[in-house]
């Protein structure tokens, strides 16, 4: 028999954490760089030595610098042990490596205190058995609860990696519809660190101590007091495309968190004046993902139309402009 450890059998990933990171917690580090597993099962890797700064043992507590490097060797195991449920999911493609999703508003992606069951993974589970042994069952990124649209999810450890890889390094290009608030003039780019609120912790907000966060937007269509706006993420921070909407007073139509109160224009029909005032979630939709295959190196897209409410207050908002 062996004396080797199982463990040393473990092949190590590897990353230099960005200067941007620095005053972190390694914990927390970890949980950015390594987004596929949970911070708790990183929190134990740490205390079995499966995790090295600069080639040393290290805490979950302490301080990054920026620059270091981390090697982590990840332990194979069940990583699921959620409830696999029969869920409609509307699945764009599916090959052996991955599962592109069409998410509907109002499906939360993880259970989660509040909501133990009936999420995406639950469904995920139930849809295709071996994403079990796969952490956070393949998913890779990740939408708001009323966040409609495009979604990849990996189907094997490799292509997990790959995607995440690509995420880091932002090669996966995401493009979203809008609709703000207010009549925009031009299209153009918000470059502004976003961070958790000084005060209310279930927002996020600019902040200087925050990580840089990019958002690309121009204009698809204009109406008297809303704007549709076709969005690029260059960065995937927490509610990026919200925060800087709000930042830049154009934030998005029915958002709970970031839109404030609602603005009715002057003199529109009942109909729309209806439609805006029933409408009770961020109008923020994925339409568009581009990556390239994790197995052939090919450059694969995606595109999901318009759920029916956001068309249906398209059009509503076209109309009234024409009246």
């Amino acid at each position: 028999m062996s004396d080797a450890n199982p463990i040393d059998k473990v092949p190590a990933r590897s990353v230099v954490i960005p200067a941007e990171c620095a005053g972190s917690r390694l914990d927390q580090v970890l949980s950015d760089q390594f987004p596929e597993y949970s911070r708790s099962r990183l929190q134990q890797w740490i205390k079995l030595g499966l995790v090295e700064l600069d080639g040393a043992p290290c805490k979950a507590k302490q301080r990054i610098h920026g620059g270091e490097r981390i090697n982590l060797r990840p332990l194979p195991q069940e990583e699921v042990d959620d409830e696999a449920q029969a869920i409609d999911l509307d699945i764009l493609y599916e090959d052996e490596q991955l599962l592109v999703i069409n998410k509907p508003p109002g499906l939360v992606m993880h259970p989660a205190a509040g909501n133990p069951d009936g999420t995406l993974l639950n469904g995920l589970l139930n849809h295709h058995r071996p994403l079990q042994q796969i952490p956070r069952a393949g998913i890779v990124h990740r939408l708001d609860k009323e966040t409609s649209g495009l979604l990849v999810v990996a189907k094997t450890l490799q292509a997990q990696h790959a995607l995440v890889e690509q995420l880091q390094a932002r090669r996966v290009k995401r493009e979203y519809l809008a609709i703000v608030q207010g009549q925009m003039i031009a299209g153009g780019t918000v470059d502004a660190p976003i961070g958790r609120h000084p005060v209310n912790r279930l927002r996020m907000a600019v902040n200087e101590a925050g990580k840089q966060a990019i958002t690309h937007y121009r204009i698809e269509q204009r109406f008297p007091a809303h704007t549709l706006l076709r969005v690029r993420l260059e960065t995937g921070r927490t509610h990026q495309i919200r925060v800087h909407m709000h930042h830049i007073r154009h934030p998005l139509l029915g958002d709970p968190l970031y839109g404030g109160r609602l603005k009715l224009p002057p003199d529109i029909g009942d109909g729309l004046r209806s439609a805006l005032q029933n409408f009770r979630r961020q109008a923020l939709h994925a339409a568009r993902l581009e990556l390239l295959h994790p197995e052939s190196g090919e450059l694969v897209s995606w595109e999901a139309p318009l759920p029916l409410d956001m068309r249906r207050l398209i059009d509503l908002l076209a109309g009234d402009a024409k009246a």
